[in-house]
């Protein structure tokens, strides 16, 4: 199956197993060869996280750090939004954090391994794995992160920059945030629009966790 073109045609589709269980899915997701990315990355990176998690986090693509330890969100970024969840009050128990693309494209630079950003197509090959994942977790709350896990989700035309913040998406999760990945924030160009750009980042988990909150309560 991983050696025929269907395979790759079909996306992650065939190597989906039918057992919706995270273990499971964690195992088969190294064996998945329905698009090239595999052929370059350490390995697949699938999420991490309880099936009890209230909110999932999705990202674009695993980076560097993340290919080579085999857990989503261990570099820089991930570090930023640990910072951003403890500021809005979701407990990392709470959260589980995961990627539209499971491998981690890039391009040598040296000996350097730099980010190259998933096509559509690819993001559409990887896309039985989200939601196998989401159908598995059933969360109340989905952050996304991003333009690409943005657009995976609620569309092409769906833009961050102009739409961030509470969106609807019926049939995802009752609770649907939209925001920036939290690398955009470090690539800001200076300190001061790093600032600025970390405030509105920590402004948009807050809303999250201010709705996990009030239905902790109700």
């Amino acid at each position: 199956m991983a050696g025929s073109r269907g395979a790759v045609d079909d996306g992650a589709r065939p190597f989906v197993p039918a057992r919706h269980t995270l273990p499971v899915m964690r195992e088969a997701v190294q064996a998945c060869r329905g698009c090239p990315l595999w052929r370059a990355a350490t390995q697949a990176v699938f999420g991490v996280g309880t099936a009890r998690a209230r909110v999932v986090m999705i990202g674009e693509e695993p980076g560097d750090r993340e290919d080579r330890a085999g857990v989503p969100f261990v570099g820089p970024a991930g570090h930023l939004l640990d910072e951003g969840l403890a500021a809005a009050g979701i407990a990392r128990r709470d959260a589980y954090l995961t990627n539209a693309v499971k491998h981690f494209k890039y391009t040598l630079r040296g000996k350097r391994r730099i980010h190259r950003k998933p096509t559509r197509a690819e993001v559409e090959a990887c896309r039985p794995w989200l939601d196998a994942e989401l159908e598995t977790l059933a969360p109340a709350a989905v952050v996304l992160l991003g333009a690409t896990a943005a657009q995976a989700l609620l569309g092409a035309a769906f833009r961050v920059t102009k739409s961030r913040g509470v969106v609807a998406a019926p049939g995802l999760a009752a609770f649907v945030v939209a925001t920036v990945h939290p690398a955009s924030v470090l690539r800001a160009v200076d300190a001061a629009a790093r600032a600025a750009a970390k405030a509105a980042f920590f402004a948009d988990l807050a809303v999250a966790g201010a709705w996990l909150a009030r239905r902790g309560r109700a």
